[in-house]
């Protein structure tokens, strides 16, 4: 067993074979640590504590009947969380984390998710147990699930535990974060997780020394695979923080991988920015020692530019190396990572025309060109996976420097979505046509994006294109235009989206405005401007742009936008309107 993941010649097949192996060569070793409020080392666990209490997890779920079955695991962040996820594994249940529900319509996704699992079983703490019935005990969302509270649960010491696990079996059900309708539960195995560790690992080298701190909520795919499973199989720390520490004072990330030592840390775009603006306005304080972190990997959205510019350029005094930063590109599909940029490589930028862009083509420009965007390299793929792009009608692959839709092809690529036999055979084996074509199922993400020099460059979603007067237009290059306009908005507070009123298709933005922003500029300046900024830098007329409150824009856990949720909330006039009105309107107003 190396320090670096386990050797080859290893029985390693499954993550609790990795734990087992973790717990005989570093038995005494620092495993998983949970900071409080992001800052305080709260509770530690070392690889034999968590491969025993693993154990004794799994031994009572094979006694209260859930060996083989499903449970949903619903914790708040720390290390309850941990035990439990192993335990399942350990014990073959099928675990599917959930988010600790903080309003109705999360008590009802979180139903959604139970009924789509086959469960009726809810994994969780005594507290977080109590803290549910108490504020939402009379839902009938709640009507017959059974809270079993982890952490006061009685475990017998001479109890065995079941058979363990095969690489084929589910090694958890990652709920997909969704925009509309029921969630899907995608299967990823333990070869899933295996694979993917391993090729995060080789893309993101580990080393004896590494140390990972991480924020993002486990009950998200980029969360569980590099806050849990990737330092588990690599043998090193990990540092838990719980998301709203970061959220509430961003600064606390960057204090906690330089007082840890950090070399390994992972989030959205959006973090990086929320970063770069607290030390612009003179909230990142005295941060300390950033120059151990080799790996700032960066993906579960869009990657902008800008933010990672400005996140460098705000950093670098701190000891921060432009090269670690490390765009990439993934799904839950995919286990999660899919691509990468290299270690140790200055991140990449294509310029290329807007115009030729909407075409499908990509023409390479200058930053200073009309219609010029930017798009940054999200790496390529490692290990056995590989990415083509793929004419999402013909099904041929395309060449480099046309856009299509990305599919993949590889170990990491998951079992399929759990009891939806038809959107599994639809999204899982796809297969290209063409002579020449590999006879192999390839997984298509529904998201557009071209190769250029063997890079991955993502475009947008396939089902979110706006298209006017034939041509094809991303949202998120509205939505980045939406909030350079306007100073004060903050990252991922534009949602733009297409509608059809049953004559034509109309172009709407919501743009969330927090109260300082409202009574200092006040909402229609804020939707003249917006509107201005999109038809000047775009040369398209939105038709309607709506202002709404802070925290009123859907978004997922992990903080994208959800577009064809708030499209729906929109047709429906379920949004909390501060202010609405055709776009017309609002720049002859002006005010």
């Amino acid at each position: 067993m190396s320090r670096t993941g386990p050797q080859p010649t290893a029985d390693v097949r499954t993550v609790p074979d990795a734990l087992r192996l973790r717990s005989e060569k570093q038995p005494d070793e620092i495993a998983f640590v949970h900071l409080l409020d992001g800052e305080v080392p709260h509770e530690v666990l070392t690889y034999r504590e968590l491969h025993d209490l693993a154990g004794a997890r799994a031994a009572a779920f094979a006694t209260a009947g859930l060996a083989g079955r499903s449970a949903l695991l619903m914790y708040p962040t720390g290390l309850e969380f941990v035990r439990t996820v192993l335990g399942c594994m350990y014990g073959r249940v099928a675990g599917a984390p959930v988010q600790v529900p903080r309003r109705r319509e999360e008590v009802e996704r979180m139903r959604r998710t139970a009924d789509d699992a086959g469960t009726s079983t809810v994994l969780t703490t005594a507290e977080a147990a109590r803290d549910l019935q108490e504020n939402f005990g009379g839902l009938p969302d709640l009507a017959g699930l059974t809270l079993l509270a982890t952490d006061t649960l009685a475990y017998d010491p001479d109890a065995s535990e079941p058979a363990p696990p095969c690489p084929e079996d589910i090694a958890l059900l990652q709920y997909t974060s969704g925009s509309t309708g029921s969630p899907k539960g995608v299967m990823v195995t333990h070869a899933n997780f295996l694979a993917n560790a391993a090729e995060t690992d080789e893309a993101f080298p580990c080393g004896p020394d590494g140390t990972v701190v991480n924020w993002l909520p486990h009950f998200h795919d980029m969360g569980m695979l590099f806050g849990i499973v990737m330092p588990l199989w690599a043998g090193i720390p990990s540092y838990l923080m719980a998301p709203e520490a970061f959220i509430r004072r961003p600064a606390r990330w960057l204090e906690a991988i330089a007082r840890f030592g950090g070399t390994h840390s992972a989030a959205p775009s959006f973090a990086y920015e929320l970063c770069a603006r607290a030390a612009a306005e003179g909230k990142a304080g005295d941060i300390g020692d950033l120059s151990r972190w080799r790996s700032a990997a960066n993906g579960a959205e869009p990657v902008r530019w800008a933010a990672i510019r400005s996140f460098t350029e705000a950093f670098a005094p701190y000891g921060f190396n432009s090269c670690a930063m490390s765009p990439g590109y993934g799904l839950a599909e995919n286990t999660l990572k899919t691509t990468a940029s290299g270690a140790g490589v200055e991140p990449t930028v294509l310029w290329v025309s807007g115009e030729a862009l909407a075409e499908g083509t990509v023409r390479l420009s200058s930053e200073a060109a009309d219609g010029a965007v930017p798009l940054v390299g999200n790496g390529s793929a490692s290990g056995r996976t590989r990415v083509r792009i793929v004419d999402p009608v013909t099904r041929r692959a395309l060449p480099e420097e046309q856009v299509g839709e990305i599919w993949i092809d590889g170990p990491c690529t998951a079992a399929g979505y759990l009891g939806r036999a038809e959107e599994t055979e639809e999204t899982f084996r796809a297969r290209l046509t063409g002579e020449g074509a590999p006879d192999r199922p390839h997984l298509r993400t529904g998201d557009l994006g071209f190769l250029h020099g063997g890079e991955l460059y993502v475009a947008g979603r396939l089902k979110d294109l706006i298209v006017r007067k034939g041509r094809n237009h991303y949202p998120q290059d509205f939505e980045l235009t939406a909030e350079r306009a306007v100073p004060g908005l903050h990252p991922n507070s534009v949602s733009a989206f297409s509608t059809d009123d049953g004559l034509r298709e109309k172009l709407v933005l919501v743009v969330e405005a927090d109260g300082r922003l409202l009574n200092s500029t006040g909402a229609a300046a804020v939707r003249a401007r917006v509107y201005d900024a999109v038809r000047s830098g775009h040369r398209i007329t939105p038709d309607d742009i709506v202002i709404v409150r802070r925290g009123a824009l859907p978004k997922t856990s992990s903080g994208k936008v959800q577009r064809r949720e708030c499209r729906r909330r929109y047709e429906r006039g379920e949004l909390r309107i501060v202010a609405a009105g055709v776009a017309a309107a609002a720049a002859a107003g002006k005010a």
